[in-house]
């Protein structure tokens, strides 16, 4: 009644209470192997000969879990406070050895009341499905306990209980008050690690010399297929050159990098058929570790029939060679705002150099945008179906998402990738949320609301996370997340 926003936990104090003989003996298996290396540090000063543990027990009586709190958060996070209060009987005696003197210290009465805050993130398609456990303190813990030295309870000292109180609660709030925070890990870094791109490919195909004969009048109509390993994206292709066997093509492609040191470019040449398959003429990989960050490589490349071949006396024909230009350049994870700051010693730099190329200028103004759809709220439509799906349109280019069956509440979680030329600080990108029947109504389809989203302010911050109400709908909300990096 008094803090209805805070939800019961009645099932899980019943389980502290059942597994807190054993977690006594394991929580105190932890203190005591925590407390030697401490102990180590004060032996031989104040005249300490040894400090050790005589008994370590926790007690009978288990914490008490009062009630949770749980928020909703556009993070990729799930974050609850439990407030938790514990009375305790514990029975925990320190002797400490000096000058051959063993002086008992215990303690006893043990109060603990505090609101921590748990954050379990990031949130991960891999069990336990959360990376770690962030803990911090809302406020300043309450603790009162009593401490007994040769039989006699110190703390009725005058004076000494107050500053103990205060000296506790303040080292206590100095290391795990929010925003301090105590990260416990709990996946492995390599295990949770989901490949981000990190960087652009720019290849660009100046031409091809010589190549196979493949059609009927002794030519044929070659274009390049370019992609990288590793990678589920459709592959890039040049425009097709009719009947010419040393095609000039000079087309700039751009691809998304996840992995400079493993990722390899797969290059192959096709003739171009109306009719049938395409007939291979050559290929060539090239592991991108051989590029140096920044800067432009160019490569004369022998085609070959696979990436298995061996040179020897079964395959000596010749498929003719391929020109082309490659450079990698990594994304850059300050924001613009971050880089108008700096814009001072960016000039400086300018001045260095007298002329800027460009092709650099160019490269500077690529980058990436990353859209990544979560979720929609209350999506419904005038008609019986309602299974949508969501579909992203950005300068021609159209993404969509998969369609989900019978649900208002649809969580995609999928991401788009958008390589673009220069920042889009003048566009704007549009999400609709469709619904498409299925069974005798698979034609119908439906608009259940829309979102226009100006890019200026990705583009400044680096990134947004924000919920969008739908034009067109009722109570309709769609999350969406936008990452802007820069080479």
């Amino acid at each position: 009644m008094k803090n209805p926003d805070y939800e019961r936990v009645d099932w899980f104090n019943r389980l502290l209470s059942y597994m807190w003989p054993y977690l006594d003996k394991a929580i105190c298996r932890i203190i005591r192997s925590s407390a030697q290396p401490i102990f180590a540090d004060y032996i031989g000063k104040f005249c300490i000969e040894s400090i050790e543990f005589e008994k370590l027990s926790l007690g009978t009586l288990p914490p008490t879990i009062h009630g949770v709190k749980f928020y909703e958060t556009n993070e990729k996070e799930l974050l609850l406070e439990p407030s938790i209060k514990w009375a305790g009987n514990p029975n925990i005696v320190l002797v400490l050895k000096v000058m051959s003197l063993r002086i008992r210290v215990q303690l006893v009465d043990l109060q603990f009341f505090a609101t921590i805050r748990v954050a379990l993130k990031p949130l991960l398609p891999t069990f336990p499905c959360f990376g770690m456990v962030v803990v911090s303190l809302m406020e300043k813990p309450h603790v009162d306990f009593g401490l007994k030295v040769l039989g006699g309870d110190l703390m009725s000292i005058p004076g000494l209980y107050r500053y103990v109180q205060e000296t506790i609660k303040r080292q206590v709030s100095s290391m795990y008050h929010w925003p301090q925070v105590l990260e416990i890990p709990i996946l492995d870094a390599s295990t949770a690690y989901v490949k981000k791109p990190v960087g652009l490919l720019h290849v660009n195909i100046i031409r091809a010399r010589n190549l196979l004969k493949k059609d009927l009048l002794g030519t044929s109509d070659p274009y390049v297929k370019l992609s990288l390993t590793g990678e589920k994206l459709p592959a890039k292709k040049t425009t097709i050159k009719k009947r010419n066997l040393n095609p000039e093509w000079n087309e700039h492609f751009k691809l998304i990098v996840k992995d400079p040191k493993s990722q390899v470019l797969q290059l192959e040449v096709f003739d171009w058929d109306k009719v049938g398959g395409h007939d291979r003429l050559g290929m060539q990989m090239i592991p991108l570790q051989k590029l140096n960050t920044g800067e432009k490589k160019a490569f004369n490349l022998d085609l070959i029939k696979n990436s298995n071949v061996v040179v020897d006396s079964v395959d000596k024909k010749k498929r003719g060679m391929l020109e082309l230009d490659l450079r990698y350049v990594p994304f850059r994870e300050e924001s613009l705002k971050s880089r108008n700051a700096n814009k001072d010693e960016y000039q400086r730099k300018e001045s260095t150099d007298e002329k800027s190329s460009e092709d650099d200028d160019f490269l500077s103004q690529a980058g990436l945008l990353s859209v990544t759809i979560q979720s929609a709220k209350d999506v419904e439509g005038k008609k019986k179906h309602s299974n949508p799906y969501a579909v992203v349109l950005l300068g021609g280019e159209k993404k969509k998402t998969k369609m989900l069956k019978k649900t208002r509440d649809p969580r995609w979680n999928e991401e788009f990738q958008f390589t673009l030329e220069e920042p889009p600080v003048k566009e704007s990108m549009r999400v609709e949320v469709m619904s498409k029947g299925t069974g005798f109504h698979f034609r119908s389809k439906e608009e259940l609301g829309h979102v226009d989203i100006n890019l200026e302010d990705v583009v400044v911050n680096g990134r947004i996370n924000q919920k969008y109400h739908l034009i067109n709908s009722r109570n309709g909300i769609i999350h969406i997340e936008i990452r802007w990096t820069t080479s």
